[in-house]
């Protein structure tokens, strides 16, 4: 079976892809499974070693990987480099510090020995997302590789052309074949295939970024065969914005958060709660600020938001935003298709906002900003609290020591910041709560989600 790719700012045919065959998948579990027997095995300054030079690779080819991003999703050429030296020192964090936090860990007992041992499980299933094409597969797959564990890719359709480049970095770094994979799965056909691989008893664990309902499939599938899983889903995050919050710091923090990557990022903020007393100026600062951002195609340097990645997630955007006004929202922005071609979407504002609304409680993944008020600070921890999700939020307040205390003990999220927008960073855990998903990434937390987490006693 073939597949077709499409630019999303030019919408012209990009390439077409030959599915990977049921045998030819047989073929990959069997090798990723030997090419683990092995990897296992080799030193952790072996596999630093190549981790180092998949770095160097990442930034040699920068432009090259950029290009592709820009050309299949509308990443803009300048994000795109944010992107890729992200991925390169996720590389590096992990070859630099993977054998220290992978070491034996002695506990005191009264035998003559009892440690903790992490170990690797076996090839991996890392279903991921076309939004961050490189970032998402590196920060999983880095730590994974410096573990010891096999990694067969099934990347999103629509990026097929950035999964190709990605194996071929492992190639060229010299990794051995079929430590890492590439699966290329035509849209139609990923959920039968998905179930086959998880199913699988050469498969040992499954790890998915994406939405609410993939997550929910990819559990159910992971549970009935026990398989480990971690799951990085969406998000409705929320952002409280106190009376004194300094404004000319926390509106670009915010408007920056949820404009990037064309509002496409499931922690971008989405709800943006802000004190009645100063939720006017806010207003009108987000709106200026929203307006400075230049829009178009991505391949231009200058340009700081690109089209959406698809069609169908342009009009699912603008029809959650129809749906919102005709609950009562109060359009200050956008909220109009552009007439021209690409799958575009303005930066778009909405105020008025009830709690029982769609925008509220729906993540919308686009360029749309939900500004709601509030009247007292326990008003505000309810409403941003008041969601399926958790994956990150955020405070803006200039007394420190309160909005630490809110961000620690009273918002529930998996990464909560203070005077800063939510970011991912390899030296921190990252992952999310209820509908959010479960598990971590990054971090030392992470390197051990997919390890065997042995006990070993010596009397």
């Amino acid at each position: 079976m073939k597949y077709k790719t499409i630019n999303p700012t030019t919408e012209d045919e990009l390439f077409t892809y030959q599915q990977t065959t049921n045998d030819e998948i047989d073929k990959i579990l069997t090798k990723a499974q030997t090419s683990f027997k092995s990897w296992r095995n080799k030193s952790f300054h072996f596999r630093a070693e190549k981790l180092f030079k998949i770095a160097s690779i990442l930034r040699k080819n920068k432009y090259v990987l950029c290009n592709a991003m820009a050309i299949e999703m509308g990443k803009p050429i300048a994000l795109g480099l944010t992107e890729i030296e992200k991925c390169a020192v996720v590389c590096e964090y992990y070859a630099e510090y993977s054998e220290k936090i992978l070491s034996d860990k002695p506990i005191k007992t009264e035998r003559t020995a009892s440690y903790v041992s992490f170990q690797p499980i076996g090839p991996i299933l890392a279903i991921m997302p076309w939004n961050f094409p490189f970032w998402q597969v590196f920060r999983f797959v880095a730590p994974n590789l410096m573990l010891g564990n096999s990694i067969i890719l099934k990347h999103a359709p629509n990026v097929s052309n950035c999964s190709i480049l990605i194996e071929n970095l492992f190639r060229e770094a010299d990794f051995s074949t079929h430590v890492f994979s590439n699966l290329l799965i035509s849209p139609e056909n990923v959920s039968a295939i998905v179930s086959n691989i998880i199913s699988d008893n050469r498969i040992s664990g499954v790890t998915l970024t994406g939405s609410a309902n993939a997550g929910s499939f990819v559990a159910s599938l992971a549970g009935k065969h026990l398989k480990k899983s971690v799951l990085e889903l969406g998000g409705s995050d929320a952002y409280i914005i106190l009376k004194d919050a300094n404004l000319n710091l926390a509106v670009p923090q915010c408007v920056t958060s949820r404009m990037n990557n064309t509002g496409q990022t499931c922690i971008a903020a989405k709800r943006f709660i802000v004190d009645q007393a100063i939720a006017n100026d806010f207003t009108r600062l987000f709106v200026e600020e929203s307006n400075k951002i230049i829009s178009g195609d991505p391949l231009d340097e200058s340009v700081m938001m690109g089209p959406m990645a698809r069609r169908d997630l342009q009009m699912n955007v603008h029809n959650q935003v129809l749906r919102s006004i005709k609950e009562g929202a109060k359009l200050e922005l956008g909220g109009e298709i552009p007439i021209k071609k690409g799958f575009f979407y303005p930066p778009t504002v909405l105020t008025n906002i009830k709690s029982n609304s769609l925008v509220f409680h729906e993540e919308i993944f686009g360029p749309v900003a939900s500004i709601i008020t509030f009247n007292n600070e326990n008003e505000a921890i309810q409403l941003a609290n008041s969601t399926d999700f958790g994956l990150g939020a955020a405070i803006f307040t200039q007394d420190i020591e309160k909005g630490n205390f809110i961000a620690k003990e009273k918002l529930e999220a998996g990464s909560c910041f203070v005077n800063e927008f939510v970011k991912s960073d390899p030296r921190l855990p990252f992952g999310g709560i209820k509908s959010s998903g479960f598990g971590r990434e990054l971090s030392e937390l992470g390197i051990i989600e997919f390890a065997n987490i042995k006990t070993v006693v010596v009397k």
